[in-house]
């Protein structure tokens, strides 16, 4: 097992990780920048290192300052959390030729699905489904509008190294085309240093549903089950459960075979997540793999009884799965809420500033990650999303009624926060119904039909 891990990250994600390394009797050392003194993860490592100040470029994302401070500390492994470095393949390499431990897939895995479009067509060559698109990168407008052509319209534009929803945008027809592909090539350029982009057929009003996967060094590959992120808003994810109430067994089986399949053709190692969209008449296209834990890990873990983090550090300590795909048995429904400080009313502006009274929710069934306490200030460099929500129950029902009481119980004072936008949200007879799609949440906003 490992000795001691370096959690090169922040938040509620470095809090979680912490207590799983607590769990296993690992050491754990804690990074933090000087707007994060005073941060909890900070405060729960059993040791922690100042890296920076100001942009993240000059703290959580100078891999020489976190390689030194593992260095320093004795660390054996570095846990990236999601986020930040933890799909960037020439970190995992660092660490390695530094003698550490990446908890996470191999550089090269990373390299290969962290390209959209390659990872296309390695899916495409495994044989699992995908939307069809472009086969090549493409770097002009003109070369872009003749394959648009040929794929019809309407056309998803994609940057190849695209993430978060930058790079992206809807074409609904050819008249716009060009002004779009232009507008996401230099998005993508200025976000992630690279203007190759790629093109997809718009499935509209799709489910958003992913698989979670867990893989060891010895070849096994498990599915854990299928989460819905459908709720969305710029594509990024605001609700998440599971099962998804949008797919049936069978589809739901089929989507856990591909995922398998498409983990073991690229020597997936570690946790990851396949993510699949799904169109009205239930056909499903393999969209992109997370080569990292992802946010919603949590509702995974409620379902399924498997603490996936932990998992991981065996996976990084040489160890074989603790499980098989047989002692894989989803139990009742999870659903989670990120709370984000932010105030929607103001387009969704961010809304940093002190906490001054905070009352989190409990009971059977109610889980709480965050790193919030009373007295703390919430930087304005960082994510807005401050806490993840989360309920189990013996059924969605149960869930969504156990949702909305945590909701409601939840009081976060100082700071304008999304509590209010959420219950609202999951009260609409479209999510009990379990109707949304990744469009639902603008219409909510907006009242534009779509």
């Amino acid at each position: 097992m490992l000795k001691r891990v370096l959690i090169a990250n922040r938040g509620e994600i470095a809090v979680r990780i912490i207590r799983a390394c607590r769990n296993l009797g690992i050491g754990s050392v804690a990074v933090y920048s000087k707007e994060d003194a005073k941060a909890l993860h900070g405060k729960l490592a059993d040791h922690r290192v100042c890296i920076g100040e100001g942009a993240v470029s000059n703290s959580y994302l100078h891999m020489e300052s976190i390689i030194t401070a593992a260095k320093n500390t004795e660390c054996d492994a570095v846990h990236p959390g999601y986020g930040f470095l933890s799909e960037n393949a020439a970190f995992v390499r660092l660490c390695e030729e530094n003698g550490l431990v990446f908890i996470g897939p191999p550089a090269d895995v990373i390299e290969q699905m962290g390209n959209k479009s390659n990872a296309r067509d390695r899916m495409r060559a495994a044989g699992v489904p995908v939307v069809p698109g472009s086969r090549e990168a493409l770097y002009d407008a003109e070369t872009a509008l003749a394959a648009a052509r040929e794929i019809g319209f309407p056309i998803m534009i994609k940057a190849s190294a695209g993430g978060g929803g930058r790079g992206m945008r809807e074409c609904m027809d050819e008249e716009d085309f060009i002004t779009l592909f232009d507008t996401a090539q230099r998005e993508s350029a200025n976000a992630f240093g690279d203007d190759a982009m790629y093109l997809e057929r718009l499935i509209l009003h799709p489910r958003h549903v992913e698989v979670q996967i867990m893989a060891d060094r010895f070849g096994s590959v498990v599915s854990l089950g299928e989460r819905d992120c459908s709720l969305q808003r710029n594509h990024q994810k605001l609700v998440e459960e599971a099962p998804s109430p949008a797919v049936d067994a069978d589809t739901a089986r089929k989507m856990g075979e591909y995922a398998v399949l498409a983990a073991k053709s690229v020597g997936y190692v570690g946790a990851g997540t396949v993510e699949f969209i799904v169109s009205p008449e239930g056909e499903f296209y393999f969209m992109e793999m997370n080569t990292r834990i992802q946010v919603e890990h949590g509702v995974t873990e409620l379902v399924t009884g498997i603490d996936l983090v932990e998992e991981q550090l065996r996976v990084a300590s040489g160890l074989p799965l603790s499980f098989t795909q047989e002692d894989v048995t989803v139990r009742g429904h999870a659903i989670e809420c990120r709370i984000n400080a932010e105030i929607p009313e103001q387009n969704f502006m961010p809304s940093p500033g002190t906490v001054t009274r905070l009352h989190l929710p409990g009971g059977n069934g109610v889980r709480v990650d965050t790193a919030l306490y009373t007295g703390y200030t919430i930087p304005s460099n960082y994510d807005s999303m401050i806490a993840k929500l989360l309920v189990h129950g013996p059924t969605r029902e149960a869930a969504i009624a156990r949702l909305r009481a945590a909701l409601d119980e939840t009081v976060i004072a100082g700071i304008d926060t999304n509590l209010s936008f959420q219950y609202r949200l999951t009260d609409t007879d479209a999510f009990r119904a379990g109707r949304t799609d990744t469009g639902f949440v603008e219409y909510f906003v907006t009242g534009k039909p779509r």
